[in-house]
């Protein structure tokens, strides 16, 4: 009779413990499969991680307030690179053939206005690449993304103005055979760099606090503010070239 008794109790225990497991072995899974939702595969948070976040996120935000807050500077900025283009050098590239050689110096004349702006405060530039550049985190994919996107700020702030009328003059010299040097060495370096002041990248979200994601949130309008800025001055492009007479 007791083994009758005491044989139930202990299988109905067992069950009771295997339940138990399964539970938490759910459970565990669920918790991976959430952490695979959040996390790139392979990536685990770090103590470390919460801490680089909220320093890059408010050192992006600081860059982006520092461009926005300069929208009028900025737009007397690429207005002056097209007074001087008219002043300088109307129609240099008139006869010019569209190729590989009037693209760059297209490209040239992007990068003409972009460090125009750039060197209307390299410091901002600076002081964002002095914060962020010893950041890293656990997902070694999202250190790799700030830290290049760090490197072209880095290198766009060390760029200096192009000499645009004297190189569109050199090429016309050459019959449009011949870009100078310093086209050829500026061109491809502005564009490898060439990035917006600000950038989130999705990856930094399973780090945010609250507090991140606001900042987060608010660099986003300003971001929408300086984008707003670049497609109205993409007229200004185009106005130095037709006055250039150059064909991208």
């Amino acid at each position: 009779m007791p083994t009758q008794i005491v044989l139930p109790v202990r299988v109905a225990r067992a069950e009771a413990g295997r339940s138990l497991t399964r539970a938490c072995l759910a459970g565990l899974l669920t918790s991976l499969l959430l952490g695979v939702a959040l996390f790139p595969t392979g990536a685990v948070a770090a103590p470390g991680d919460g801490a680089a976040t909220k320093a890059y996120i408010q050192a992006n935000y600081r860059l982006v307030e520092a461009a926005v807050s300069r929208i009028h500077p900025i737009e007397a900025a690429l207005h002056g690179v097209l007074s001087d283009v008219r002043g300088e050098c109307p129609m240099a590239a008139a006869g010019s053939p569209q190729d590989a050689d009037s693209e760059q110096l297209s490209n040239e004349v992007i990068g003409a206005l972009v460090i125009a702006v750039v060197a209307l405060d390299r410091t901002a530039g600076r002081e964002f690449a002095s914060a962020a550049r010893g950041l890293t985190w656990s997902n070694r994919a999202l250190t790799r993304t700030i830290h290049a996107y760090v490197g072209k700020v880095t290198t766009l702030i060390g760029l200096a103005p192009p000499t645009l009328c004297s190189d569109v003059k050199s090429w016309a010299a050459s019959a449009f055979i011949a870009l100078p040097a310093s086209t050829i060495s500026f061109a491809p370096r502005f564009m490898s760099a060439w990035v917006a002041p600000g950038d989130l990248p999705a990856a930094l979200a399973p780090y945010e606090t609250p507090e991140d994601r606001q900042l987060a949130r608010r660099t986003s309008r300003l971001e929408e503010r300086f984008s707003e800025l670049e497609a109205r001055e993409v007229e200004t492009w185009g106005q130095i070239m037709d006055t250039l007479a150059l064909w991208p």
